[in-house]
């Protein structure tokens, strides 16, 4: 069990682990506010009006203070006033819906999420198969009876295709009955239960009109329309897969192990979670830091770029702060603990995301919108239709069921749940061929009602890798001693020098300073490569004051100091990216963790007017969310750890390919290549995709209030109705594909 799980009491304590989630009381937690909380673990809420139907439940509750439940996470976040017995309650008051709850386990949902996958993609595969030769079997059926097939032989194709079709319905129909039964047996109903029940109807009546030889079957029809439902449950499955996958990755940038400093002297290797705060840690040259802590001994430089965006590794020193997840580069560090697991920087931008992507999850298709009228609206219509001719004199029962089932297979959301999806795979396999991956289903139509675009600046603007400046106008003495003794360093900068002049051979005799640059002992005197102060001191003439730039001093005995100036430079086409942008009416910001003269410098060039230095993750995130509360659409393009809260909180999100894998797993699409023309591409083909959304959307009602009024008045059979069902969806793909033809 994940130690993170384990409650703490107001002091801090630890509260004791439970060995089974199950065991949900246990897991209670005590919060700084006196208030008592729990998160949980839920199975089987796939759509928006699941989400509203838990939260009003619990919300009801006397002294509850906030219930929240991510989608994509499955996590359920409650919290209340009272007693910590309460929690019990709530979590029973979950279950009576018919929603099966434990407390919530990181490890056990990654098992979950890749079991439930597989088994989706296992029932999509057998209801194909079923449907494949089960259509097969209908069309020569359907040939005979224009041919006048004999009854024997139509009697045996039809118990064919029961033998295929109903051991296939009882196994691929398992997403749909469980989660119908669930509801069913909580009393409320969702979308699964119309659909099982006409698959189920369809099935029973199909196998009745078997046995009595009657003329039609339609096992074709309950087979085919699992097939279609099922890919899309899959589909859903994984997209939702992707945004757990953002959370996941976050926790692997901790340090699995860290080396504690026993009182005594000696050293023990423990897990990062249970190291306690007051404890001394020893961090060696290229470990990431476990914990949040401060600095007791050692002077290094630690890449805060996944976490901060600062271009440049931070010279560090005793009393420095310095947080988990964050790469010492240089030499070893002995580090006091002050925060460890869910109490760090790092815990609480994956709590940023975790909440991003929450509010992300009401953001719902128009099929989960209605779904809350949805079932009692069909059943409804199924059941009069059925009373009304069963009541007709001379009609009899099963005719009227006959009926029933036509209005619950024609009324099958296929249609409208294909709708968005049809136009998202061709939008995506567009895409795809500009080397755009769109991650996220509802990344389209988010897109399309984007106004604002805020960019980060380093790795996403520029390039991400500082390069030497001006080197036309450094002497070619200096650049090839420089890069020798570079070769022999780690430091972003001295990688620049080192790919100005690669041809160079390494010196030896060089010696790095942590946290100040590179020494080198000649006969004439020590060679200084690095900081300004550091290099130039005791220089006569030396002015080591002045602002702080990328660059790097050359100091040599007897000869001025040269120094080399680097510049992370901007993106191909970023220039001409910004101005179409802002040509097409959008608003351009630029949000950077770098320092001010840097970020002005980029924002001149290019020529936002809006723009925001030195800002952490949660400034990221909340100016963000200032902006939504403004009734701006962002469109957030990012990369690095210390944009991954932001690119979730955003309406919509993108990365480059070359972004940290955390950022490209919290964005909606991510890009190829060094050209942001990408961005451009996306917002064009979000707004067209958008007017084909809607021009589908008008099609699949249309086709409901054409088509259910034939099948109540007994114009339509199962099978014209499944045969019509699929028409729709044909229709609603043909219209989609219109998206591949377009150009920009």
């Amino acid at each position: 069990m994940n130690a993170a799980l384990a409650g703490r009491t107001a002091d801090g304590a630890t509260l004791p682990q439970p060995t089974r989630p199950d065991d949900v009381q246990a897991f209670v937690r005590h919060q700084p506010d006196g208030a008592w909380a729990l998160d949980l673990m839920v199975e089987g809420a796939h759509c928006g009006a699941c989400i509203s139907r838990i939260e009003r439940t619990l919300r009801r509750h006397p002294g509850v203070q906030a219930a929240r439940l991510n989608l994509s996470t499955r996590r359920l976040h409650v919290a209340w006033q009272g007693a910590q017995e309460d929690g019990a309650a709530l979590h029973a008051a979950v279950e009576g819906l018919g929603y099966p709850a434990v407390a919530f386990d990181p490890e056990r949902l990654e098992a979950d999420g890749a079991a439930g996958q597989q088994d989706l993609l296992r029932c999509v595969g057998v209801a194909g198969f079923a449907a494949a030769n089960v259509m097969i079997l209908s069309i020569a059926v359907w040939s005979g009876h224009a041919l006048d097939m004999g009854p024997g032989t139509r009697g045996l194709l039809h118990w064919l295709s029961a033998l295929i079709a109903l051991p296939a319905v009882a196994y691929a129909g398992r997403p749909f009955f469980t989660s119908a039964w669930r509801a069913l047996r909580a009393g409320t109903t969702n979308m699964d239960v119309p659909i099982s029940v006409g698959v189920t109807l369809a099935c029973a009546m199909s196998l009745s009109e078997t046995i009595r030889h009657g003329p039609y079957a339609y096992f074709d029809s309950a087979v085919t329309l699992l097939f279609f439902l099922l890919i899309g449950r899959y589909l859903d499955s994984r997209a939702r897969g992707h945004a757990r996958a953002a959370i996941e990755r976050l926790m692997l940038l901790r340090a699995a192990r860290v080396t504690v400093l026993e009182p005594h002297g000696g050293q023990t290797v423990v897990a990062a979670d249970q190291v306690r705060p007051g404890t001394t840690i020893l961090v060696a040259p290229g470990e990431r830091i476990g914990v949040d802590g401060r600095i007791v001994s050692g002077t290094s430089s630690l890449d805060n770029s996944l976490v901060s965006g600062e271009s440049l590794p931070a010279a560090v020193g005793p009393g420095d702060r310095v947080h988990a997840g964050t790469l010492n580069l240089d030499s070893a560090l002995r580090i006091e603990t002050l925060a460890v697991g869910e109490a760090t920087l790092l815990s609480e931008i994956g709590r940023l995301m975790e909440l991003a992507e929450q509010r992300r999850g009401r953001y719902v298709a128009l099929a989960d919108r209605v779904s809350r009228y949805y079932a009692p609206v069909v059943h409804l219509l199924a059941l009069l239709t059925f009373l009304v001719w069963t009541l007709q004199v001379g009609v009899i029962w099963q005719i009227g069921l006959l009926h029933a089932v036509a209005v619950l297979i024609i009324t099958c959301p296929c249609a409208l749940g294909l709708a968005v999806p049809a136009v998202q795979v061709i939008a995506s396999g567009r895409l795809l061929r500009q080397g755009v991956l769109l991650k996220s289903p509802t990344a389209l139509e988010r897109l399309a009602a984007v106004d604002t675009v805020v960019f980060d600046k380093t790795g996403t603007l520029t390039v991400g890798r500082p390069e030497l400046v001006d080197r036309d106008r450094v002497p070619q003495a200096a650049l090839e001693l420089a890069a020798a003794m570079a070769m022999s360093s780690k430091h972003v900068l001295a990688r620049g020098l080192v790919a100005a002049c690669p041809d160079v051979q390494a010196l030896d005799g060089v010696r790095e300073i942590p946290g100040r640059g590179l020494l080198l002992a000649t006969s004439e005197g020590e060679v200084r490569l690095g900081q300004r102060g550091w290099a130039l001191e005791g220089l006569a003439g030396a002015t080591p004051d002045g602002p702080a730039r990328p660059e790097i001093w050359l100091a040599r005995p007897g000869q001025p100091p040269q120094v080399f100036r680097f510049e992370d430079r901007l993106r191909e086409d970023a220039l001409a990216t910004v101005r179409a942008l802002q040509d097409r009416g959008f608003r351009v910001e630029l949000l950077s963790g770098d320092r001010p003269e840097v970020t002005a410098k980029v924002a001149g060039q290019l020529g936002i007017a809006h723009w925001r230095a030195g800002v952490d993750p949660t400034a990221k995130t909340a100016h963000l969310q200032a902006l939504g509360r403004d009734g701006r659409h962002v469109l957030m393009v990012g990369d690095g750890l210390n944009d991954a809260p932001a690119l979730a909180a955003a309406h919509v999100s993108a990365s480059p390919s070359t972004a940290a894998d955390i950022s490209q797993t919290a964005a909606d699409a991510v890009f190829q290549g060094q050209r942001l023309g990408a961005v451009l591409e996306l917002l064009a083909v979000a707004q067209k995709a958008e007017r084909l959304v809607r021009q589908n959307m008008v099609l699949s009602i249309g086709y409901n209030v054409l088509a259910v009024p034939l099948a109540m008045i007994g114009l339509v059979t199962p099978l014209i109705a499944a045969v019509t069902m699929s028409s729709s969806s044909l229709l609603v793909v043909g219209n989609a594909l219109r998206l591949a033809r377009q150009r920009r």
